[in-house]
């Protein structure tokens, strides 16, 4: 693997990493705040949380190596940089909707994330189909969030 794909990977993962924490960080569905929104009616359990989020974050750490590893240096900086821009997208939904409590612009950035997903799933199809098959259920949670933040928006 040539130097600029390594790099490419290594910036995949540290994404990942900062998607975590950043989200760690704002993200509170324990917050009296949060549980004292009106919910949408098919708000999923809260254990489901718990189990989309770490399989979204390992697949997503795979995919940047796989996509660094079998695709053109131009290929897997795009997928960085969608990536990268993914993240800032859903970062800032956890900011807005948690800190300022701003729900529609929250839903804004979420649904930017979400629509950002779509290139990713184009490029890592290009590198891997069982990666892209693999990123689906993230491409699907994310979409759901947006609609559950325009839900709580609408509601709220």
């Amino acid at each position: 693997m040539s130097l600029s794909r390594s790099i490419n990977a290594a910036i995949g993962i540290g994404l990942v990493i900062f998607y975590a924490a950043g989200s760690g960080i704002w993200v509170s569905s324990a917050d009296q705040w949060y549980r004292s929104l009106n919910a949408p009616s098919w708000q999923p359990p809260d254990w489901i949380f718990g189990v989309i989020w770490p399989y979204n974050f390992i697949v997503l750490g795979i995919s940047s190596v796989i996509v660094s590893q079998k695709l053109s240096a131009k290929l897997s900086l795009a997928w960085v940089a969608i990536f990268a821009f993914s993240v800032i997208c859903a970062l800032t939904w956890a900011y807005q909707f948690y800190k300022p409590h701003n729900l529609s612009a929250a839903s804004i950035a979420l649904t930017l994330a979400a629509l950002s997903t779509i290139p990713l799933l184009i490029i890592a199809y290009k590198a891997s189909v069982p990666i892209f098959i693999a990123l689906v259920p993230y491409q699907l949670w994310v979409i759901t969030a947006s609609f559950l933040s325009w839900g709580y928006s609408q509601r709220n």
